[in-house]
């Protein structure tokens, strides 16, 4: 759901109150779209996220921990330019409209106090946040609009700051009378009838109203009775109710995910799991932190995606051509043949000739053989014999490049799988790092040598065995061939990209409950993780082997057995990190 204006003046009551005699400290941008205030008080220091995102723009106090680039972006540098330091003074939100005006007093580099606003703008997809000046001129906007991305309302560095066109709809809350007079009269369902009628509203709201009116009937506004318009009349001034009393709540979905938030039960979503909140801020942090976690790793493994994508895409269409190449040089036998019956019957070529009937003495039929009319009889079978040389030459070389393409077919969709699963930016450095040493990677930047590198996911079984999980390629080969001992269980999926698991043994044999929950992380762990019935290989990790031609994570084992597992999400969740 994204912030209608409603919320928003929530917000920024919220805000106001909790940020009162803040000081900004530090300020980060950790993607493209999100700033980052650390800011200092009394009674403790607090962050403000301010999101600019599609689909997940906001502004909220947060207790998420960012990873911020080694180079500030410029937008992040003009922040700390202006606003380093400066002390917060209030948050107003603008009546029906998505946008919290943020303000704040600091000391300009001649020394004197100045007044400067931040424009918070959660609209969708034209959400910005705009820097302005004490004369109301816009110092910059993180996402600058020209006159070509619009006629009507430029943010550009200089320009005044206009607030968006207004539809000038009457508001929900003060100005209730007047919202039901025209939704009445309006000729649509219900709920776009208040959507196209009432000044700061949303959909998830508008749903609502119709929804406590009329249950799931779907009435034109135009056409209500009496008694539904007063079951209208109700349900709004339930809605205006719970404004001025919030009861924040979150909905989740059958899976466990969040759907919807607002600041008043959601009767609409009957049936599922919901959650309470106190305050708004805390709702928001929780709602968007995971998708917005995935997110910001997405956009900083961006070029990875598309490298291996692209090296993946080259690396088939290799395959395709070789298939293709190798098929025409396995009919070799025909020109071993060919030069064998031009020797037998040398007695018959003349120079000149373009072709010879001979006896097959193999199938013992009559066939023709074509002849390089400027040759002689010899030296038409030793090109025979020359071709057949070259074609099994060709054909040992083609199949040794086939069985190589395969294997970097399946490294490159562990990398895939790497990059989609990674965690942090550190283990996007990791796969940098180890695309650098393969060679796909030519320019590469270390990663601090101060970081300690990652270890192992660990988990406790129920048995109290631990449990190790490779995060990447390289963590799988220290995992399995340096780390784990002979009598340890490894367990991998069949013929899909995933992590190494092992179980340690410590000299114990390791009980049947313990090995199902090892192959249910190792389905967990790999790109079947959303499958049922997955195939898992296990065996003991003095079975495995490496050779020096396999790839990074890639290994050999030819003594395992198989078993088909479905993951348990409460078995897993319940298994302790170690």
């Amino acid at each position: 759901m994204a912030l209608d204006a409603l919320t928003l003046s929530l917000l920024a009551k919220e805000l106001d109150e909790s940020l009162q005699g803040a000081r900004i400290d530090k300020i980060h941008q950790p993607s493209k779209d999100e700033i980052v205030m650390h800011m200092r008080k009394r009674d403790g220091n607090i962050k403000l996220l301010i999101s600019a995102r599609s689909g997940s723009a906001r502004v909220c106090v947060t207790n998420e921990n960012f990873e911020n680039p080694q180079v500030p972006p410029s937008f992040c540098m003009l922040m700390r330019k202006y606003f380093a330091g400066a002390k917060f003074v209030a948050a107003n939100s603008i009546k029906g409209e998505r946008i919290i005006m943020l303000a704040f007093t600091a000391t300009s580099e001649m020394g004197d106090v100045v007044q400067l606003d931040l424009a918070v703008e959660l609209m969708g997809r034209y959400a910005n946040i705009v820097a302005i000046n004490q004369d109301g001129k816009v110092i910059d906007a993180m996402k600058r609009v020209d006159a070509d991305a619009s006629s009507v309302r430029q943010l550009l560095p200089g320009l005044s700051y206009k607030l968006p066109p207004n539809r000038e709809n009457p508001n929900l809350i003060d100005e209730t009378e007047q919202v039901l007079e025209k939704v009445f009269a309006f000729d649509a369902p219900l709920n776009s009838a208040f959507m196209k009628n009432t000044q700061g509203i949303g959909p998830v709201i508008a749903r609502e109203i119709a929804y406590r009116a009329l249950g799931d009937r779907d009435v034109y506004a135009v056409y209500l009775e009496d008694e539904q318009k007063q079951q209208v009349r109700d349900a709004v001034a339930e809605v205006v109710e719970c404004y001025n009393n919030p009861q924040y709540t979150t909905v989740y979905d059958d899976n466990g995910k969040p759907s919807e938030f607002s600041f008043m039960p959601l009767k609409q979503y009957e049936g599922l799991n919901s959650k309470s909140y106190e305050s708004l801020n805390v709702l928001l942090d929780e709602y968007y932190a995971q998708k917005d976690k995935a997110e910001r790793l997405r956009q900083k493994g961006k070029d990875l995606y598309r490298l291996t994508q692209t090296l993946t895409e080259r690396t088939q269409r290799k395959q395709v051509a070789r298939q293709e190449e190798l098929l025409e040089s396995q009919d070799s036998e025909k020109y071993k043949i060919f030069g064998e019956l031009l020797t037998a019957n040398l007695w018959q070529l003349e120079k000149g000739m373009k072709n010879i009937k001979v006896l097959n003495y193999y199938t013992n039929e009559e066939i023709v053989i074509p002849l390089d009319s400027r040759l002689n009889g010899n030296q038409n079978a030793q090109k025979y014999y020359k071709e057949y040389k070259k074609r099994q030459t060709a054909v040992k070389m083609l199949t040794e490049l086939i069985r190589q393409g395969e294997i970097e077919l399946e490294y490159l969709k562990s990398i895939s799988y790497a990059v989609s699963q990674a965690q942090n930016e550190a283990e996007l450095m990791a796969i940098r790092s180890e695309l650098h040493s393969a060679g796909y990677i030519k320019y590469y930047k270390q990663r601090d040598k101060k970081q300690k590198p990652q270890d192992f996911i660990k988990y406790i079984s129920s048995d109290g065995f631990l449990i190790c999980v490779g995060r990447n390629n390289l963590q799988n080969d220290k995992l399995t061939m340096k780390t784990a001992r002979g009598r340890d269980m490894w367990f991998h999926t069949k013929k899909a990209p995933g992590s190494h698991v092992v179980v340690f043994s410590e000299g114990n044999e390791i009980p049947l409950r313990t090995q199902n929950e090892a192959a249910m992380l190792a389905v967990y762990h790999s790109s079947l993780k959303d499958s049922a019935r997955v195939e898992i290989d296990y065996t003991f990790v003095k079975n495995i082997r490496k050779t020096n031609d396999l790839k990074p994570g890639m290994v050999i084992y030819d003594t395992y057995e198989s078993a088909v597992i479905t993951p348990d999400m409460e078995v897993i969740s319940n298994l302790k990190k170690a």
